[in-house]
């Protein structure tokens, strides 16, 4: 299933997400509701990798800054938005200092999707601008087919590339986490090749 645009009566509103199929995923942005499938096992995989490789320094501070917020599909309300699920945010803490009790209503200064056959054009064409829109500083995308991660970041309004690494790439320092380098090749090594 790829991604679709459901018609609803009026503006969308976290009611209708309620009301999907189990195995829909749908997210309001701009108040349309958009549907994909869920996420893949390799998706889903190399999300809780990455997040594991940057959990330890910039969340919690061993060894590291500490002086993030990481979060794993979280649902943010901001920017007119009812409902979105970045694959990966993070929001600093000097920015926001409690993690939130219920749900994000404030736009992270990081967001990271993996493109997968179900959310690429998605991701690509509704989620990356939408994100531009909401003023997000930086915004990787990691090609799952290509095995590359894309850096980006936000100056006037517009995504500047700031670099594309690939899976030979083994350690990188990429914004926003460049007070260290990331294990970007040792990333890869547990998940299969597709080609």
């Amino acid at each position: 299933m790829a991604y679709g645009k459901r018609e609803t009566e009026g503006v969308a509103t976290l009611a209708d997400i309620e009301a999907l199929p189990e195995g829909v995923v749908g997210e309001i942005i701009d108040g349309a509701l958009y549907t994909h499938a869920r996420p893949g096992g390799g998706h889903v995989y190399f999300g809780l990798r990455l997040f594991g490789e940057l959990d330890g320094p910039f969340q919690l501070g061993n060894p590291g800054p500490g002086d993030w917020w990481l979060m794993v599909e979280p649902g943010v309300q901001a920017g007119g938005s009812p409902e979105f699920i970045p694959d990966l945010a993070g929001w600093r803490r000097e920015r926001v200092a409690r993690l939130p009790e219920r749900q994000w209503t404030t736009e992270p200064d990081w967001v990271c999707e993996i493109l997968s056959p179900s959310t690429r054009a998605y991701d690509l064409r509704i989620k990356r601008p939408f994100y531009a829109r909401l003023g997000i500083k930086h915004l990787w995308l990691i090609d799952l087919d290509s095995r590359t991660l894309t850096v980006s970041e936000l100056r006037e309004g517009q995504w500047a590339e700031l670099g594309v690494y690939n899976e030979h790439d083994a350690l990188i320092r990429v914004p926003p986490f460049e007070d260290l380098e990331l294990r970007w090749g040792w990333l890869w090594r547990a998940l299969q090749r597709t080609d």
